[in-house]
C-alpha cells in the first residue's frame, strides 16, 4: 500500500482487512473483530479444506480504514455516508483493531487514516468475507 507514492503498509501472505467503523461502534466491537480476524479458519490445510487461521499459517494482516463500506445506496444515485463514524472515533477504533491483532501475536501493517491510499493485493482463491461482529452494525 502506498500514500503519495511511498510505501506505508506491506505484508506477505495473509489478510487484507477493510475496516469500516459505523456510528455506535465501540471498543468492544474492535476487540471482537481483531479476535475474529486472527482466528478465522479460512486458509487451506493439507486436505484442501479451509481449516487454518492467519495465525496458523504464520501470516500477517494489513488493516485498511474504509469508511465507504458504510455507504447507503438505497436512494438516488449518490451514496450517503451518514452511518459512518466521525473521523476521530473511526481512527481510534481502526487503531484498536490493528492493536488487537498485534497483541494476539500476528504481525500487522496499516495504512494512514484519512489519506488516499493505493492498495494492491493478490487475492488467492475466491474468498472475500464480510465480518460483522457488532450485531448488525458495520465495523
Amino acid at each position: 500500500m502506498t500514500v503519495d507514492g511511498g510505501p506505508v503498509g506491506t505484508i506477505g501472505h495473509g489478510l487484507v482487512v477493510l475496516v469500516c467503523v459505523a456510528r455506535g461502534d465501540e471498543l468492544d466491537d474492535a476487540e471482537a473483530l481483531a479476535a475474529k480476524v486472527v482466528d478465522l479458519r479460512i486458509f487451506i490445510d493439507d486436505d484442501g479444506k479451509m481449516n487454518r487461521s492467519v495465525r496458523d499459517i504464520g501470516g500477517s494482516v494489513l488493516i485498511v480504514s474504509q469508511f465507504t463500506l458504510c455507504a447507503d445506496v438505497r436512494k438516488g444515485r449518490r451514496p450517503s455516508f451518514t452511518s459512518a463514524a466521525p473521523p476521530d472515533m473511526a481512527a481510534s477504533l481502526v487503531g484498536a483493531v490493528a492493536n488487537g491483532v498485534a497483541t494476539r501475536g500476528v504481525p500487522v501493517a496499516s495504512g494512514e487514516f484519512g489519506e488516499r491510499m493505493l492498495v494492491s493485493l493478490v487475492n488467492e482463491g475466491p474468498v472475500t468475507l464480510v465480518v460483522d461482529v457488532s450485531g448488525g452494525k458495520v465495523l
